[in-house]
């Protein structure tokens, strides 16, 4: 077991069953690096990671697994103080590893996509913030992954892969332009390609009006993805809560239950955060 002063996650520790044989790679950590909300970078940035590792490792990255971390592969046991040093100087941290909770992760959110509900980047970062020693210092009894998606598209994937998924959705009626339904109905067959690959069955198109019952809507998002000038998501925005997505490779994933419908989240986002110490502590 290997890692840095005072944390306990962090660093994984590879060793060469065969030392002598390859002196190289006796010793081979992984060094899991915390990346910013939504995964955005400046060319600086990306510069001084790679001589920091360049300086101490062996070069390979794997970027954004399903840990959501940077991953570093291939350094020796005395130069991870030394890395860790450089990191920190540089405004950078470790992310999460063994029974912990694993680095949050984040869509690109209000940052670039107009359709997300919520700002993911800043509950991501919020929480990787509050959640410091958690994340650091592992003494859950297995691991716990939290990931946020802005709407039902889940480009986190959260839902097959976070023991929470926090998902983007609205609680009010889908907005409707009725100009541009008609627009769209010169391009596309509006009941094929959209009404009746309805999950839920809650819309109809007669030729010349579209009707959503939105009682009935789970708000999936596939009719606003076809037809994004004519509809868009309610005003009164939150996320759903869910719990239990699991990705294993033998049984297969896993999805996640609903535990909250919807909650409204606001920083510093203090209701979801007793939610998630009360799981916890559960």
């Amino acid at each position: 077991i290997v890692g840095v002063l005072g944390y306990g996650g962090g660093v994984i520790g590879r060793y060469c069953d065969l030392p002598t044989e390859f002196p190289g790679v006796a010793h081979f950590h992984t060094v899991r690096v915390n990346p910013p909300s939504g995964f955005y970078y400046t060319s600086t940035a990306m510069k001084e990671l790679c001589d920091i590792w360049d300086k101490y490792g062996s070069g390979l990255w794997n970027m954004h697994g399903s840990t959501g971390d940077i991953i570093w592969l291939g350094t020796q046991t005395d130069k991870l103080e030394p890395i860790f040093a450089d990191l920190t100087a540089k405004g950078w941290d470790l992310g999460g590893s063994g029974s912990c909770l694993r680095t949050p992760s984040s869509c690109v959110g209000m940052s670039r996509c107009e359709f997300s509900n919520i700002d993911t980047m800043s509950i991501c970062h919020t929480f990787t913030q509050k959640f410091q020693d958690e994340l650091h210092r592992p003494a859950f009894p297995y691991k716990f992954k939290i990931k946020v998606s802005g709407c039902a598209n889940d480009c986190t994937a959260s839902v097959a892969r976070a023991d929470m998924s926090i998902i983007g959705t609205w609680r009010d009626n889908i907005r409707i332009d009725a100009a541009e339904v008609k627009n769209c109905a010169k391009d596309m067959d509006i009941k094929t390609e959209v009404t009746d690959m309805c999950p839920t069955h809650c819309m109809s198109w007669d030729g010349s009006t579209l009707k959503i019952n939105d009682k009935d809507c789970n708000r999936c998002m596939h009719c606003i993805n076809r037809m994004p000038k004519a509809l868009r998501p309610g005003k009164e925005k939150g996320a759903t809560i869910m719990l239990g997505g699991k990705a294993p490779i033998v049984t297969g994933a896993l999805m996640s239950w609903v535990l909250v419908p919807f909650m409204k989240l606001e920083a510093p986002y203090d209701n979801l955060e007793d939610l998630i110490r009360k799981l916890w502590e559960w």
